[in-house]
């Protein structure tokens, strides 16, 4: 027996030659409602704001490129802050792991992404996994080649929204070498 999910809405972006493509799955199960969709030109963010279960959201999706990540994250962050709010999730593969807890090997963070850090610190985000589970080694990426693991899969939430957050878990997946994370939020 094939069991089909059925969206509600797909909202995706991809760049030149698939480089990049990020999407947001809005379930048929929620009462949901899209107003406004911004896609990056290079297929490395969707954003979508709207209405879920009648309060306002603002979803921001980001594939960020494999170098230079927590750059190119801090500047796109910078260029959409007068279009984030309370409201705002941002998720998505980052590309890098934001704390020392998130890579097996503990190696320290760099500079560009304490630069990173200190960028959604100052726009009151927080790691959501992170602040549920502040010493939880959970890894959403295996790199078999060099036999680590890392998290570098985030959602990020405003500081002021953490009680409408009810569970955040990772679940692995079989087919692939990254894992996702689920979010369950209170509406």
């Amino acid at each position: 027996k094939l069991w089909v999910k059925v969206w509600k809405e797909i909202f995706n972006v991809n760049g030149n030659q698939k480089q990049a493509e990020v999407a947001i799955l809005l379930s048929d199960k929620t009462d949901s409602k899209a107003t406004t969709v911004k896609k990056g030109n290079k297929g490395y963010y969707i954003m979508i704001k709207g209405l879920v279960q009648q309060e306002n959201i603002t979803i921001l999706n980001i594939y960020a490129p494999n170098t230079e990540a927590p750059k190119f994250i801090q500047q796109l962050l910078l260029g959409l802050r007068n279009e984030v709010d309370d409201n705002t999730i941002i998720m998505g593969d980052f590309n890098t792991p934001l704390t020392t807890l998130d890579r097996s090997s503990r190696q320290k963070v760099n500079k560009e992404t304490m630069n990173l850090n200190y960028t959604l610190e100052q726009m009151d985000f927080t790691d959501i996994y992170r602040t549920f589970y502040p010493t939880n080694a959970g890894y959403t990426f295996c790199s078999s080649a060099h036999g680590t693991f890392s998290k570098k899969h985030h959602i990020i939430g405003q500081k002021t929204s953490l009680n409408t957050f009810k569970k955040i878990t990772i679940f692995l997946n079989n087919l692939s070498d990254h894992s996702g994370i689920k979010l369950e939020i209170k509406l």
